[in-house]
């Protein structure tokens, strides 16, 4: 019988305790989630740089993670704020629409990833072409046409009007330079947020998080979240990479392409990209693995994920994770150096 995505939930937020830190109630947990935790635990203290980690069970709206809050560089994941809000200008019926031909500019060129930027200056492209080369191949000049399209103050209004407090676009995409680490900023719970409700088809509206699902569905850079996961594995993501920032943000869905659950996960200050490639792909990892040890567990509400032995320690206040609608507040970050030589943003 399938355990409902809820539990699998549970488990991986209870799971991945602050880096370095054992969660007290760890003697609690019960059968299979004991050996899980203590897997995370492990894993989570050998994380590099500074992490953040926000996941939403989309079914319960049960929410958690690990310094979500903290606002990090978001590379090349500010390009889902900048999709959501050409739908919501095509919702309202701006003077453009998916057919409409934007026309290459020298100033929207930049070099740092894609190849648009070697096409020559007045060729045309549809708003629906530079939407997929924005997300699918992480395209950064067209991810400029379509700011100059929209309006750079207009995305960050609408992220406001969605209650993100983290996510600001400060700037066009402009690689060369330190200012790329400062200009694109977000948190991990604010791509949760975001995704949760394209998820649930609240984004925009319902036929505009189905369409913005299904670029993301053709996401070309899956080295990360996917890689551990099973082949076919459905999966919306965006990537993001700079010299020492690698995040990836994404809706995984159930065998049946239901019970979606969001994650979201930030690395920065990494000491190399490797470290952070191994520690997104371990987390996504495990936490799918956990699905299959649970899958033979009875699915009649008997087996509690949080079930504390009589002699089990207190949880302490960070580490009652995993309620509705309760995300824990956010540390504080580790002050920031940019670098002087930025990698493409990815």
């Amino acid at each position: 019988m399938r355990v409902p995505r809820r539990l699998v939930a549970a488990v991986v937020l209870l799971a991945v305790p602050l880096a370095g830190v054992l969660p007290a109630s760890a003697a609690g947990l019960v059968g299979p989630l004991a050996d899980f935790q203590a897997q995370l635990s492990a894993f989570s203290m050998r994380a590099p740089g500074h992490v953040g980690i926000a996941i939403e069970d989309v079914r319960t709206g049960a929410v958690t993670g690990i310094n979500s809050g903290s606002e990090m560089p978001a590379a090349s994941t500010i390009k889902i704020p900048v999709m959501v809000e050409v739908f919501r200008q095509l919702l309202e019926g701006r003077k453009f629409d998916l057919n409409t031909k934007l026309v290459l500019r020298r100033s929207d060129k930049d070099w740092g990833s894609g190849d648009l930027c070697d096409a020559r200056v007045g060729t045309s492209y549809t708003v629906q072409r530079l939407l997929s080369l924005m997300i699918d191949v992480s395209d950064n000049t067209a991810t400029n046409m379509l700011i100059r399209l929209v309006g750079r103050q207009n995305i960050n209004d609408t992220m406001s009007e969605y209650g993100l407090t983290h996510t600001r676009l400060r700037d066009f995409i402009r690689s060369e330079g330190p200012s790329i680490r400062w200009a694109l900023r977000s948190s991990p719970a604010d791509m949760m947020h975001l995704l949760g409700k394209m998820a649930k088809k609240e984004l925009v509206n319902e036929w505009s998080s189905g369409a913005m699902i299904e670029i993301l569905r053709g996401q070309e850079h899956n080295g990360l979240l996917p890689q551990p996961l099973p082949p076919g594995t459905d999966i919306a993501h965006k990537t993001g990479t700079l010299h020492d920032t690698l995040n990836d943000v994404g809706i995984v869905f159930g065998p049946a392409g239901d019970d979606p659950y969001v994650i979201a996960v930030m690395t920065t200050n990494l000491p190399t990209l490797e470290s952070g490639r191994r520690f997104i792909r371990g987390v996504s990892k495990m936490a799918y693995a956990a699905l299959g040890k649970l899958a033979t567990l009875p699915d009649d509400g008997s087996f509690n994920p949080n079930a504390e032995s009589e002699h089990a320690a207190p949880q302490m206040p960070d580490q009652k994770m995993w309620a509705p609608q309760n995300v824990p507040p956010p540390s504080s970050a580790p002050a920031e150096v940019p670098s002087a030589a930025p990698a493409p943003s990815r």
